[in-house]
């Protein structure tokens, strides 16, 4: 099975040693969002575990603790994005961050560390010039440390469009994105890295973009050195091509104060509050099991096959 850590919290950021305490017991806890007193136990025993998939602005936390995860494999989601503090307000400064790109790509190569420049949004301040000029220049900066990145384009989630209105970003036109991805995929290729978007919503094939797969089994299967079989996640929308994983992380618990961000509501006194309740050595990443609780075991197997490798 693959493991997300986690599209809905930035766990190597914040919560990184109780992910490695959960390693070492074998088995975390993770509460259903939409009824938190329906609990998963699910068994993270390297025998079932294929692959771990982390998303995270900075990862600077757990670098030097990866050593923890030998018997496992995994590789890295790392979103970077040239916002400033108004929209981004407690991320380390963007020099800072791609130093960590590049001290986490030295640790664990080069083809583990996916660069997400997500999401991609555009105001008086952040204009289309902005984007072709700041992506060339991480573009140059990166080329040597990633061998892909993956493009997002800002969705204007109903919790969220307050935020967004507050600093004039409005849904994206067509001509703007096109002005931007032609530039975009022009120093891709001069970077020789490979460029897709996250998700099918926006359609660049006839730039030559391709809809791309986070949870990607192609790359999975180059990483543990083996083909799995795995279907389409069908928990994520329609327009993600992902292939199934299970996330161990919890809503409104993510500290980055990103403004846009769908997994914490706009609530970062939320979050804030829900972290004080965090303790590493809980089996789950929030709070107490509450005692009318009903915990399940989750059914996990590997998905290795002697098969050819398929997509559902």
């Amino acid at each position: 099975m693959i493991i997300s850590a986690s599209r809905r919290t930035d766990i190597p950021a914040f919560y990184s040693e109780w992910f490695l305490n959960r390693i070492k017991e074998k088995y975390v806890l993770v509460p259903n969002p939409y009824n938190p007193n329906m609990i998963s136990r699910v068994n993270l025993d390297p025998a079932v575990i294929d692959c771990i998939v982390f998303w995270t602005k900075n990862p600077a936390p757990m670098i030097d603790k990866l050593d923890r995860l030998q018997d496992y494999k995994y590789y890295f989601q790392f979103t970077l994005n040239p916002y400033g503090t108004e929209l981004e307000s407690k991320l380390p400064p963007l020099q800072k961050r791609i130093d960590t790109f590049k001290r986490l790509s030295d640790k664990i190569g080069r083809e583990k560390v996916v660069w997400r420049y997500d999401p991609i949004l555009t105001n008086e301040q952040y204009t289309v010039t902005f984007h072709q000029d700041k992506f060339a220049e991480m573009a140059f900066a990166l080329h040597d440390y990633t061998e892909k990145c993956m493009l997002g384009f800002i969705d204007h989630y109903p919790h969220v469009r307050s935020f967004l209105r507050e600093f004039h970003i409005e849904p994206l036109i067509k001509e703007d994105i096109d002005a931007m991805a032609i530039s975009f995929k022009k120093t891709a290729d001069e970077c020789s890295m490979e460029l897709d978007t996250c998700t099918t919503k926006v359609d660049l094939s006839y730039l030559g973009i391709s809809g791309g797969v986070c949870v990607d089994n192609r790359l999975i299967e180059r990483i543990v050195g083996y083909p799995i079989i795995a279907r389409k996640d069908k928990n994520q929308r329609d327009i993600c091509r992902c292939v199934e994983s299970i996330d161990i992380g919890t809503y409104e618990s993510c500290l980055n104060g990103c403004i846009y961000c769908y997994a914490i509501k706009g609530n970062y006194n939320t979050a804030k509050f829900n972290q004080s309740k965090h303790d590493k050595d809980s089996p789950m990443l929030i709070g107490e099991v509450d005692k009318d609780a009903v915990i399940k075991e989750r059914e996990m197997k590997s998905l290795r096959t002697d098969q050819l490798s398929m997509f559902y």
